[in-house]
């Protein structure tokens, strides 16, 4: 949420003081909407949505986007997983003006580190859900680049064994002679051990191919009912009240979601007991 530099004094929102009355205290999305209330201005998830919208009023950060908002809806979900992943989508369909981050990227940079080179390739030419020895999911080609001088710089590896620069044949790079590259360029090391060490430096990083042979759903549920999030590829194609309907629910788009990866990575494959069902055969 950006920040507001105005001279004017915060006013506490009277006119969506009658909205907390309306606003259940469970998980869920909620939608501040503006006087045009085709698209909406913010999109926002919780745990406890009544006492997430609370805290959006008493932030004079926040004073523009309350001015600009004339109602406040919410999408109730059984947890927050489901709370995630709808939040993640909706940003994405609907690109509500003061949210900056889960904006849909279609192209996706990551580092290819074989034993013999390192490239940088992108989603829409490589299928990041099952390529292997990918690092690193980024946004440009650049993020991608200081990434690797990064390491380059903590690990003593060659700027020129990694495509960063050139280097003139039978001579150890400038970096060498100063003491900052262990000496790939001169034979000092082999190749096949520099890019281990780069691997293993990118270790923490490196992405995770789709476990699944197909779709799958995962059940969350409450007291009262449960919800199936269906997921393929790390893309989110949805959530149904039923498996049967799960199994109904087919993939639209194809391409590598990295919200959706990361939410499972983090909130979901670190969890114990949540029931996971293939829809798509052994």
């Amino acid at each position: 949420m950006p920040n507001e530099n105005t001279s004017l004094p915060y006013q506490y929102p009277e006119h969506l003081r009658y909205t907390l009355e309306t606003l259940p205290a469970c998980c869920g999305v909620y939608i501040f909407y503006g006087e045009d209330q085709t698209f909406p201005l913010y999109i926002g998830k919780s745990i406890n949505i009544r006492s997430r919208v609370l805290a959006h009023f008493r932030t004079p950060a926040e004073a523009k986007l309350l001015r600009m908002t004339s109602r406040i809806d919410c999408v109730e979900t059984v947890g927050e997983i489901g709370a995630l992943l709808l939040e993640s989508q909706m940003i994405k369909n609907q690109r509500p003006l003061f949210n900056k981050r889960l904006r849909v990227t279609r192209k996706l940079c990551s580092l290819r580190v074989s034993e013999s080179s390192t490239r940088i390739v992108f989603s829409n030419e490589t299928d990041f859900s099952c390529a292997e020895d990918l690092f690193g999911l980024f946004k440009t080609r650049y993020a991608a680049i200081e990434q690797i001088r990064d390491i380059a710089d903590q690990q003593r590896l060659c700027y020129g064994a990694l495509g960063l620069e050139k280097l003139s044949s039978n001579r150890p790079c400038f970096r060498y002679s100063l003491g900052r590259c262990t000496g790939v360029c001169c034979g000092m090391e082999s190749l096949s051990e520099h890019q281990q060490r780069l691997k293993n430096a990118l270790d923490a990083m490196r992405i995770r191919s789709w476990p699944y042979p197909g779709r799958i759903a995962i059940e969350e549920h409450s007291a009262s009912h449960s919800e199936f999030h269906v997921l393929k590829n790390w893309l989110y194609l949805g959530t149904v009240k039923t498996l049967a309907a799960a199994k109904a629910l087919q993939m639209s788009t194809a391409h590598f979601d990295r919200d959706s990866y990361k939410i499972l990575c983090q909130h979901v494959f670190k969890q114990k007991g949540l029931a996971i069902t293939l829809l798509d055969g052994e």
